[in-house]
């Protein structure tokens, strides 16, 4: 093998120079600072707008019960994107009912963090039907 030909395989296995990527800092939060805690105050006017908005010329119908209640929850949760509350996650339940005079009774039970998890909730009534819509604002770790 002549020198040339040495030459020519040595510069082929060159390696590249190594370049050290930047340290970024810990961005790990196990608490929303103040200002991104959620606010059941402002997340209730949220869904007090949405019902009134998408309700208000509406009456109880059976068949369209199911695409109103899915309606309504999308738009609440893209309302409360908005608010831009990084890190939470929303579970919006949203209940319908013909509107007779009797009584319902709702409940729910949930396992959270008491300081950074809470819950919102507004009703929304006419002559025909009710509406329930409650949302859950939960940090995600």
């Amino acid at each position: 093998m002549s020198e040339a030909d040495k030459k020519s395989d040595d510069e082929d296995h060159q390696l590249a120079p190594v370049q050290l990527e930047e340290q970024l800092p810990n961005t790990y939060m196990i608490r929303p600072n103040f200002a991104q805690k959620f606010r059941a105050a402002y997340v209730k006017e949220v869904v007090h707008a949405v019902l009134n908005d998408e309700l208000a010329d509406k009456s109880y119908d059976v068949e369209a019960t199911t695409a109103l209640c899915k309606h309504l929850s999308n738009e609440i949760k893209v309302k409360l994107k908005d608010l831009e509350y990084d890190r939470y996650k929303f579970i919006v339940q949203v209940v319908i009912g013909e509107q007779r005079g009797e009584g319902v009774k709702m409940g729910c039970k949930c396992f959270w963090d008491s300081d950074t998890d809470s819950c919102a909730q507004d009703i929304y009534m006419n002559d025909t039907m009710f509406c329930v819509a409650a949302v859950f604002g939960v940090f995600h770790y």
